[in-house]
């Protein structure tokens, strides 16, 4: 036996969102048990195990092969795992969790309003004051490769996983790069996002391992659920 081992998130809207979206393409997921327990099964494709897990841990199982298929999103993906494209594949991006990694400034900054004037803001602070400029992260290599493809060299990245807009205020930062939806927090932490392309557009995507054992009753668990989804 070796069951597809289907991971979705563990709770909150995007569990509802990620239940909704199988059922209606025929895949029922139930979680099982008390409200505390971590567990669940599957309705209408043989094979298949649920797996609860913060969508945070999922890209680390799927790329570990302890997985088959996983819901999280892209922007996790991207940031846990490098060369990611050799370890997963794209299965079905799935229309909700829609979010930009971006990159915010002051708004009394009224002259930064590009990546060319961040540059030039940077270049200038370390010359004031003898260090880098500080961008509030805890997405770090999405970041840098970033601000690398678009020339931006004089900064440093200091983690912040957390209340990542309030470092300006707490003066640990001056800068942040960060997932936002709306953009209501940013203003209300009276910053402004960066015009131009985002660092990244995300949303809740089913990812399938590369590195999993796909032998027998996976593989044709993975045909039954593609073929429902319309992917295969």
């Amino acid at each position: 036996m070796n069951p597809l081992k289907l991971a979705v998130p563990s709770k909150g809207r995007l569990q509802e969102q990620t239940f909704a979206w199988f059922a209606a393409r025929g895949i029922t997921l139930e979680r099982t048990g008390s409200g505390r327990e971590y567990a669940g099964q599957v309705r209408g494709v043989d094979g298949v195990q649920l797996v609860l897990l913060s969508a945070g841990e999922i890209p680390r199982e799927l790329a570990a092969g302890r997985i088959h298929m996983g819901v999280t999103g892209q922007d996790l993906v991207q940031e846990k795992l490098p060369a990611w494209q050799s370890l997963v594949s794209q299965t079905a991006s799935m229309g909700f969790g829609h979010a930009d990694l971006i990159l915010a400034v002051p708004q009394f900054w009224v002259d930064v309003d590009t990546l060319d004037d961040l540059d030039a803001v940077a270049a200038a602070f370390r010359a004031t004051h003898g260090m880098r400029l500080r961008i509030a992260t805890k997405y770090h290599n999405l970041v840098r490769e970033y601000l690398r493809a678009n020339g931006v060299a004089d900064y440093q990245l200091v983690d912040s996983q957390g209340a990542t807009e309030g470092t300006i205020k707490n003066l640990t930062a001056e800068a942040v790069a960060d997932i936002t939806s709306t953009g209501d927090t940013l203003r209300a932490n009276h910053l402004k996002i960066l015009s131009g392309e985002p660092v990244l557009k995300s949303q809740a995507t089913l990812f399938t391992s590369k590195t999993a054992d796909w032998q027998g009753q996976a593989e044709r668990a993975r045909q039954h659920i593609q073929a429902r989804l319309g992917t295969d």
